[in-house]
């Protein structure tokens, strides 16, 4: 299909995206190598899924060969499993042909051995041959190379061997040549993560680098159906509603995030015999195949709760409904980028972002720990999380302890691992195509570590500080609800007085450790549920923590973030006022700084 003299407005309309935005590249003649990453080893099209009958779907370098190169004289396929081919994709004649030619104009392909150095070398002859040709018999040559990590990793090209260091040189030399762009001629390195590929290639402003996202909704729609609703011939199949609650259309809405392998998985699981795909079945589905998608790095949630749950935090409360409903009516430029919820510990912080996740109703996932030891590995983890959030989307992220998991523009000793990932997470917090798309909820006891950067406007937008219960009304609620969070059951009048001395000390986890001790000594009692008496001679014999100076560094550090005055509660805003404002905390921060590293 390609031809340098087409434009790429002419090119089918049902082309996936990365395959159009890799013609343009090539029709501007910027560029004639390539590296797609991301979900490169997914189904694609073949053909038009809107035409009649049963739409085919195949491979990437498929894709390539059939349809982008379909009208090209000689596609090449190299990885290191099946060596150099040549590739045509489904036609047997033109396979033939293929071979015939690269026969005459490189020799037998199966008596090449398989050696990268050997391969490369091949190519390179064949591709100067080329390029010296009379016009008349100059080639139409695309090469593709699967897995290139494998031939051209991440690493400091000084340690490198020499053949590989030539390997890369001949390539980056194909890169650079105006003759090369000039002629009909491309070479398409595939790999699923861009971090694995040599920087040195991936970093070449000669060099092209297009992602192959996750399928969009209308992609999951036509391949679903064409799998759900065809037998095996292509017929029209009415069972499909007789194996799932759910029409394709729907299924098509609710499956963000997934890959069309894993929706193929899903339906063969409905299809073969499997339990009938309602709503429990789909969620657990779904949640295993997304976190095998994210391959381990993210944890999904199912929110339980709504913030009706949350106790206290009235003005935080209030503010994530109203974001809640402007996201429902789809008023997306009203919506944050994200949020931080900040204060001591224990003052529920991960509680609230799952109960805001259950109000907006969104899916919610956990960022797990991506990093790993191996050079490399970590930017490509969070890569692939990246590609998983952005397809997903309107999704909630959820990184607890914030300001160890984001690193800092400025951390060393790491040879740029933190850098490189916290210029990753910045650019896709901030970029504003996301917003109401993605929702960042970092969570941290200790905002003041977390860079600037990452906590200005148009990243993570609103502060909200949380602090210990103080009211006892309040500290009542707390007791009952944490009470039926265990499993019994509280009453209000039955919570005796939270000692003076302890107001302002009690964080949820503690009042949750006390309500635990007193239904303990109520079941050994012979009580079924907790009796006042229990519960008042644990209160009383309770000692909170003596951590005193810790907490209100978390404290102040809280305070100074708050981005809202309606955030903190009175007896907190009276404080900050009477102290002459934020200028006075900020010192007093300093301080307790110096003390707490003394300890």
């Amino acid at each position: 299909m390609l031809h340098a003299e087409r434009a790429s407005a002419e090119l089918p309309t049902w082309y996936p995206s990365w395959a159009r935005a890799l013609a343009e590249q090539y029709f501007s003649g910027t560029a004639s190598v390539f590296v797609l990453h991301g979900n490169v080893y997914d189904l694609v099209p073949l053909v038009d899924p809107d035409d009649d009958g049963a739409a085919d779907y195949g491979t990437v370098p498929d894709f390539l060969a059939e349809q982008l190169f379909g009208r090209w004289d000689l596609v090449l396929h190299y990885d290191l499993g099946r060596g150099l081919r040549s590739f045509a994709g489904r036609s047997e004649k033109r396979l033939k042909e293929m071979v015939a030619l690269a026969t005459r104009r490189i020799g037998d392909l199966s008596t090449v051995k398989n050696d990268p150095a050997i391969v490369i070398g091949l190519l390179d002859l064949l591709v100067r041959d080329n390029v010296m040709a009379a016009p008349e018999k100059r080639l139409k040559i695309a090469i593709l190379i699967n897995q290139a990590s494998f031939l051209f990793p991440a690493g400091e090209p000084g340690r490198t061997n020499f053949a590989a260091a030539g390997m890369l040189v001949t390539l980056l030399n194909w890169a650079t040549s105006t003759h090369v762009k000039h002629l009909e001629m491309a070479c398409v390195l595939i790999d699923e993560r861009r971090s694995d590929v040599s920087d040195r290639v991936t970093g070449n402003p000669h060099v092209a680098t297009v992602e192959v996202p996750l399928p969009s909704e209308a992609e999951r729609l036509g391949f679903l159906r064409d799998v759900a609703t065809r037998d095996k011939n292509g017929s029209a199949n009415s069972d499909w509603s007789r194996m799932s609650d759910y029409t394709v259309e729907q299924l098509a809405t609710l499956s963000a995030g997934m890959s069309l392998n894993d929706l193929g998985t899903l339906v063969r699981a409905a299809t073969r015999g499997g339990p009938r795909l309602d709503s429990k079945v789909f969620r657990d589905l779904k949640k295993r195949l997304l976190e095998r998608q994210g391959q381990g790095l993210l944890e999904f949630i199912e929110p339980k709760w709504k913030l009706d749950t949350v106790i206290g935090h009235e003005a935080a409360k209030q503010r994530l409904r109203d974001d809640a409903a402007l996201l429902a009516r789809g008023a997306l430029d009203c919506v944050p980028m994200g949020y931080l919820l900040c204060g001591p510990v224990g003052t529920g912080k991960s509680f609230l972002a799952m109960c805001a996740a259950g109000e907006i109703g969104i899916p919610c996932v956990m960022l797990k720990n991506f990093r790993s030891k191996y050079v490399g590995e970590t930017e490509g983890n969070l890569e692939r999380v990246l590609s998983v959030l952005r397809a997903m989307g309107p999704v909630m992220v959820v990184i607890d302890e914030a300001d160890a998991a984001l690193g800092d523009r400025d951390a060393e000793g790491d040879s740029g691992t933190s850098s490189r990932v916290f210029g990753m997470i910045a650019t896709q917090m901030g970029d504003t195509r996301y917003r109401g798309k993605i929702l960042w909820m970092l969570l941290t006891a200790r905002p003041d570590l977390l860079p600037i950067d990452i906590k200005r406007q148009g990243r993570a937008e609103v502060h909200i500080p949380l602090f210990y219960p103080f009211e006892d009304d309040e500290l009542r609620k707390m007791f009952v609800v944490l009470a039926k969070k265990l499993g019994t059951t509280l009453r209000e009048e039955d919570v005796p007085p939270v000692p003076a001395e302890h107001k302002g000390l009690l964080s949820g986890a503690d009042i949750e450790g006390i309500v635990a001790r007193a239904w303990r000594r109520s079941l050994l009692s012979g009580a079924k549920v907790v009796t006042p008496e229990s519960l008042a001679d644990v209160m009383a014999q309770f000692l909170p923590s003596t951590q005193g100076m810790e907490k209100e560094l978390q404290e102040v550090a809280a305070i100074i973030e708050c981005t809202d005055r309606e955030f903190l509660p009175r007896a907190i805003a009276d404080q900050v006022q009477q102290a002459g404002g934020r200028g006075p905390l900020q010192q007093r921060l300093t301080r307790l700084k110096e003390m707490v590293a003394q300890l």
